[in-house]
């Protein structure tokens, strides 16, 4: 599968160290252009391979670009990626992590997750009847006898959610108990995930429609001086699949696959994740029954909705969801600074 839409593509990269593994992306990403986003120390010297086209930033990039608002913007933690999404002008973004190296299929052959990404973004979702060929807009499938004719047109992919041989993305308690185990499942399929049903996203291989779902991509204040950690991409793929499923708009997972090759410390994870593992039993019902008015008709729009729900039903929780859903409107007002205007009403969710 060729490089296609590089002209439309965005490789978004967050990092604390030279950024050597691109040297074995680099006929998949040689023609389009990289984002990097340098967490922790900005004094420190970032390395890029020579040939590709990128451009850098650090926290005092951020905090200069975006003034007061650099708070929403979490520091030493992966999140701080979504300042990636914030500035490209790009219609599709794809983020990867500096751990991830490509991977073979069972034949052998290198793996083009990018392509394989574009072309999940470009061909159609089912996400209110479930196909049981999975994908029907794959070469050498179709909709199946039952499948209801009115709904073969699909509609908008606005997320592709990639997986990972070798390392699985677990959390901390799965860690500790399976220390040894290891992904060798390659599973060639993609489906979509349907209308109502959440799932547990990871960033390191994810490609969205920026256009369609952007401003719901926002990985929320995690890390560095917050109570939480690494639930930052789950966070995103919980508010963007309910706008999502709001605007009509689908989801897929499956291919492609990339090679995940270091697992980070349980005990540190442990750490990061402990409110968390208490938390999401109350985060998720909640975004289970978010339910947006008809009146929200961009993802601007829903993702101010659902932070005044934040503030409303996760704030009893602990404090912390207060400051988010404030940042949440943050990230909104500064989406709006650097993309077209959306009817978002800012002012009336600081006032609620």
């Amino acid at each position: 599968m060729a490089p296609i839409l590089n002209g439309d593509v965005d490789i978004v990269i967050p990092t604390i160290r030279s950024l050597d593994f691109l040297e074995n992306w680099r006929s998949f990403f040689e023609p389009y252009h990289l984002i990097i986003i340098q967490d922790g120390d900005p004094t420190k010297v970032i390395k890029v391979p020579q040939g590709f086209d990128y451009e850098l930033y650090n926290r005092d990039d951020i905090n200069r670009i975006l003034g007061p608002k650099a708070s929403c913007i979490s520091f030493k933690d992966g999140a701080c990626r979504c300042f990636g999404f914030l500035v490209s002008k790009k219609k599709f973004i794809y983020t990867i992590d500096d751990d991830c190296f490509v991977a073979k299929d069972p034949s052998g052959k290198d793996i083009d997750a990018l392509a394989q990404h574009l072309d999940n973004l470009t061909k159609p979702s089912t996400p209110y009847f479930f196909n049981t060929l999975y994908d029907p807009y794959r070469e050498g499938a179709d909709f199946v006898r039952g499948y209801p004719f009115s709904l073969r047109e699909g509609v908008p992919t606005a997320v592709s959610h990639g997986l990972w041989l070798n390392i699985p993305d677990y959390d901390a308690p799965t860690q500790l108990v399976k220390p040894r185990e290891r992904n060798t499942r390659y599973v060639d399929a993609v489906m979509t995930i349907p209308k109502g049903t959440l799932y547990p996203m990871c960033a390191m291989n994810l490609a969205f429609n920026r256009e369609l779902v952007g401003p719901a991509m926002y990985f929320g204040i995690m890390g560095d001086g917050q109570p939480l950690g690494r639930y930052d991409d789950m966070w995103a793929g919980w508010c963007s699949k309910v706008v999502c499923d709001h605007l009509g708009y689908g989801v897929k997972t499956g291919l492609p696959y990339l090679w995940h090759s270091k697992a980070s410390n349980p005990f540190v994870n442990l750490k990061k994740e402990f409110k968390g593992l208490f938390w999401q039993e109350e985060m998720i019902p909640f975004f289970q029954s978010v339910v947006l008015p008809k009146e929200c008709t961009n993802a601007q729009q829903c993702y101010l909705e659902l932070a005044k729900m934040v503030k409303e039903k996760l704030g009893p929780i602990d404090p912390y969801f207060h400051k988010f859903a404030a940042a949440m409107v943050t990230w909104i007002e500064a989406w709006e600074e650097f993309n077209a205007p959306a009817k978002a009403k800012i002012d009336s969710v600081k006032s609620a």
